[in-house]
């Protein structure tokens, strides 16, 4: 079994071995790519200096990383010409909606996925390498609290919500003696140890750490626009994460796959960290995909209008894919499916992913096929000239990225499956007070669900003088722990009433709290 924290990149074959790196060969193999100019104040370094520099050379592909920003600046994508009139809806056979499905349609997936989850199958990738800069803080964006009455950190609210499932699993006929669901938390460099210290301090939250394993997405080079790597200062190259999509990469280079494969898992959900509506290994989405025999799945939203700015997952060039909005004709944006009245690209993606191990491992194949995406940024980095750090007012360099989604072109049976929006999406990307994806409606959309649930169970809400409101949301707060998704209230609160502000940590909590 992989400890908790013992994943990690390979160490450098020099420092394996203890030899010394031939600098005059890694010279001639870096002026070969036209990557020169990285060692060009290497006599200038200390020793400790120098043996950084080395050890970031050795370890980088300096080969690969040309052929990347060849193809990223040369060769696009036959996928991104003339895409208009190349999408297409997605067809019929791979298309459901909860929102159009019954009751029993519903509980016939749940039931399903509650079976997978109960034999050890399934597993979650947690994409978590952002920080919450946006947000005001220098934490991990999972450490972030959104002023819930619990103060609960978005982290929190997940590990609870495997928790709680785990134990809903366990109920199932058949169900292993200790059902888990194995979490592998996908941070950056810079998060890394900050995360690693925050699921620490809090015992990770009630999850067994053997279950819980860190590993980290890679980077690439940030480059000048005519190809040259840049670097940070004399002695360090200028790197930048390479994108959600680097999760692929990450997973094979750092033994996560091999560890996926011990465990016998079969099926993993991965999910953004921001979401705080997200329902981590959803029983319903992997027992849908399961049924469907996907190898590869993904949850969406129905656009709230043909202008929604996000990405919509459709068929381009015969392939699935998610294309921008930007990439999309007016007339095609509003295009209606006569059979249901709705935006024949309504599809609105919100990164949430059904994969099969099979299909995990078959990543590596079709890999370098993959696209690449350019960010234009202003670069901080070391003018070679001068050997002067230079902080740019302008856009000077690119930062190269992949995203999860890129793979999508790539499956042989895929699987689309529309939530509905507020139960399930709600990111959490603006700073405090936007009014937009931020603090407060990420607290809104987790206390509003909460009186639906109490609704939904047939139970009645009066809003107490002393409530204070945020956003017209009553303070009603039900930890994960104690309803993953609505179940098991109704035979405490039908026909009851409960009023607010209220903070419902368990059961016995609940019961004390109806009349």
């Amino acid at each position: 079994m992989i400890a908790a924290t013992s994943l990690s990149i390979q160490t450098p074959k020099h420092q394996e071995a203890g030899v010394p790196v031939n600098v005059q060969q890694l010279k001639q193999r870096y002026q070969a790519a036209g990557q020169g100019h990285l060692l060009a104040f290497y006599d200038d370094l200390n020793e400790e200096e120098q043996k950084k520099l080395l050890d970031q050379l050795e370890t980088l592909n300096v080969e690969r990383v040309n052929r990347i920003h060849q193809k990223a600046t040369t060769c696009p994508s036959p996928m991104l010409n003339n895409q208009a009139a190349l999408l297409a809806p997605l067809p019929e056979e791979c298309f459901d909606s909860i929102l159009e499905a019954s009751k029993d349609k519903i509980q016939e997936w749940q039931t399903i996925g509650l079976n997978q989850i109960s034999q050890n199958k399934v597993a979650v990738i947690l994409l978590a390498g952002g920080q919450g800069t946006r947000l005001g803080s220098s934490a991990p964006k999972g450490c972030y609290d959104i002023n819930l009455p619990s103060s609960k950190s978005l982290f929190q609210i997940q590990a609870e919500r495997i928790l709680k499932l785990q134990q809903l699993a366990q109920q199932q006929p058949g169900a292993v003696e200790n059902v888990t669901i194995p979490w592998y938390v996908m941070t950056s460099g810079p998060t890394r140890p900050a995360t690693v210290a925050y699921f620490q301090e809090n015992n990770y939250f009630g999850l067994s750490s053997s279950n819980i394993v860190f590993f980290e997405q890679g980077t690439l080079p940030c480059m000048t626009f005519d190809g040259k790597i840049m670097m940070e200062s004399k002695s360090k190259i200028a790197v930048a994460p390479d994108g959600n999509g680097g999760v692929y990469a990450a997973l094979r280079g750092t033994g996560v796959l091999s560890n996926m494969a011990e465990r016998k898992i079969e099926y993993l959900n991965a999910y953004c960290v921001d979401n705080c509506l997200v329902r981590v290994a959803d029983p319903v989405f992997v027992g849908y995909c399961v049924q469907k025999n996907a190898d590869c799945g993904a949850k969406v939203v129905r656009k709230n209008a043909p202008d929604e700015p996000v990405g919509v997952v459709c068929l381009r060039n015969s392939a699935f894919s998610v294309v921008e909005y930007s990439e999309i004709d007016e007339d095609v944006a509003h295009a209606i499916n006569p059979k249901n009245g709705q935006l024949s690209f309504g599809a609105g993606n919100i990164v949430n992913h059904f994969y099969t191990l099979d299909f995990l491992n078959k990543v590596e194949s079709f890999e370098g096929d993959l696209e690449y995406h350019i960010a234009r940024k202003k670069i901080k980095s070391l003018d070679i000239q001068t050997g002067d750090v230079i902080t740019p007012k302008q856009v000077n360099g690119m930062k190269l990225e992949m995203f999860v989604f890129d793979v999508f072109p790539f499956t042989e049976r895929m699987a689309v499956f529309e939530v509905e929006r507020r139960e399930e999406f709600s990111p959490l990307k603006n700073a405090p007070g936007t009014g937009q994806d931020c603090p407060e409606t990420s607290r809104r959309d987790i206390l509003q669900q909460h009186v639906r649930f109490i609704e939904a169970a047939g139970g009645k809400i009066i809003i107490g003088e002393d409530d204070e409101q945020s956003e017209g949301a009553p303070t009603l707060e039900i930890s994960p722990l104690v309803s993953y998704s609505g179940e098991g209230l109704a035979e405490i609160v039908a026909g009851k009433t409960i009023k607010t502000p209220l903070q419902v940590s368990s059961l016995d909590e609940l019961k004390s709290a109806v009349f």
